[in-house]
């Protein structure tokens, strides 16, 4: 029976290489994997592509990964939050490309890419700079834009729980991006907070299952964004 376990979040992102595209999971902070991303940090791939909901906050986590000048593009709804002040300046400075998706698109691409459908049309950014230059047709009467499916190279997601074969389990919400991600990353890793024998896990209550899963690192305590934002803390 294939076991997916590593024995921490530096082996199981150490051959990620340069030019990567890489998913991350999470709606703020709600199923960020902070863990993987400082360890991609610590490991140093460089000019990723970073396809997220926002683009994280304060300096740590996706933050931090973006001001250690490691992602020169982002793929996003939210570039801008309440605590996001890394990437508009690299923005700004134009080191960090940005291609801004209404939040549903963004959905809908992973799943497409994911599901191996090429592209679909959406009503959403019609007549508006987000669909400026994009293939329209109009529908029974409505105008439609086409948009493409999207896969990375790479996605980073966070799980409640996990079995060895990387079935996975999510926190409620916090589950958000994780199973559209699992399936359109070429290599999956998952972070759990408990990872158990398999079998253990009832096969009816499976989220994501595990063909969609290549690695999975048990963190037992994940760190928690909104805590160390309070406290001032930043990575590395």
């Amino acid at each position: 029976m294939i076991d997916k376990r590593l024995a921490s979040a530096a082996e199981a992102v150490a051959d990620i290489a340069d030019g990567s595209s890489i998913m991350i999971g999470g709606f703020g902070e709600a199923g960020s994997p902070i863990e993987l991303i400082h360890a991609l940090i610590d490991q140093g791939a460089k000019d990723l592509t970073v396809i997220s909901n926002n683009t994280g906050s304060g300096e740590v986590g996706l933050a931090a990964l973006l001001k250690a000048r490691r992602v020169t593009k982002v793929i996003c709804s939210f570039p801008k939050t309440a605590n996001s002040r890394v990437f508009p300046e690299l923005y700004r400075e134009g080191f960090t490309e940005l291609e801004l998706v209404p939040q549903g698109t963004l959905a809908e691409r992973i799943r497409a890419g994911g599901a191996g459908v090429p592209a679909f049309y959406t009503p959403a950014a019609v007549g508006t700079p987000l669909g400026e230059g994009k293939e329209t047709r109009v529908l029974d009467g409505r105008e439609y834009v086409l948009e493409f499916g999207l896969r990375a190279d790479v996605a980073l997601i966070k799980a409640s729980a996990a079995d060895t074969m990387g079935n996975l389990l999510y926190n409620k919400t916090a589950r958000n991006f994780g199973p559209v991600m699992a399936m359109a990353g070429r290599t999956t890793i998952a972070q759990a907070e408990r990872v158990v024998e398999a079998g253990q896990i009832d096969p009816e209550v499976v989220v994501t299952p595990s063909i969609f899963v290549d690695r999975v690192v048990e963190v037992p305590q994940p760190l928690v964004e909104s805590q160390l934002i309070a406290a001032g803390a930043c990575y590395p």
